[in-house]
């Protein structure tokens, strides 16, 4: 029977990770409500946060148990697409909504699920993506989509349907391109080995420092420079 339990932890994990992205969805239709402290928005970016930090620790515990099947690299790619695809997508909807009603670009916003489900599929069938990636990770597109909800609810200020579905179609194109960008987990704390990811941890601190939770979508810019400029200069 412990055997039985042990071997459903990594999927305990990813569940959690399911559901925080199904709860974001609800908040994100819930924006502007007061929730305790904070906006249905604002608890929406925590329950993406806490779906990040449960796909990083069902790949550790998966790890660490010798715990790998098909059935939760399937189930892993099914929470990603809710988590990091479709949660952003509904929040950058109502966003768009909110500050511009009315606006065909709020509608343009679903191409981040199409595309994040195009870029979870071909990670799946892809053996080369393992110290490194093909195309910008869903994770951190969805960080890029929680730093401009941030900046255009803090600023109250919506840049524009031609700016905003431009970013739309570029980094959702992004992620199924064949564009080289690094693994952001750290396999050891070396100094060396892992300088680019301790760039990305220190202009993420300045960033959100600086800026607050938009500076998010400055770090996935800052992270796609430094992976052009360090995997793909000989291409």
């Amino acid at each position: 029977m412990l055997k039985s339990i042990k071997a459903q932890i990594p999927n305990t994990i990813t569940c959690l990770n399911l559901l925080s992205g199904c709860m974001a969805c609800i908040l994100a239709f819930k924006s502007q409500e007061t929730f305790g402290s904070l906006l249905g928005y604002q608890w929406a970016f925590l329950c993406i946060a806490a779906a990040a930090l449960f796909d990083f620790c069902d790949g550790a515990a998966a790890r660490l148990l010798h715990l790998y099947s098909l059935v939760g690299k399937e189930l892993d790619s099914l929470a990603d697409l809710i988590s990091f695809g479709l949660a952003p997508a509904l929040l950058m909807f109502n966003t768009i909504s909110f500050f511009n009603p009315g606006s065909w670009v709020a509608y343009l916003a679903l191409i981040i699920v199409v595309f994040g489900a195009l870029r979870l599929a071909k990670f799946n069938v892809d053996e080369l993506q393992v110290t490194s990636f093909r195309g910008l990770p869903i994770p951190a597109n969805a960080l890029f989509w929680i730093g401009i909800c941030s900046w255009i609810q803090m600023k109250n200020f919506y840049p524009g349907d031609l700016l905003i579905g431009f970013l739309l179609v570029g980094m959702s194109f992004l992620m199924i391109t064949n564009l080289r960008m690094f693994s952001l987990k750290f396999k050891n704390f070396n100094w060396r080995e892992n300088v680019k990811r301790y760039a990305i941890l220190i202009a993420a601190a300045l960033f959100i420092i600086t800026t607050g939770i938009a500076g998010l979508a400055w770090t996935i810019c800052f992270y796609i420079l430094l992976s052009v400029l360090s995997l793909n200069k000989d291409e």
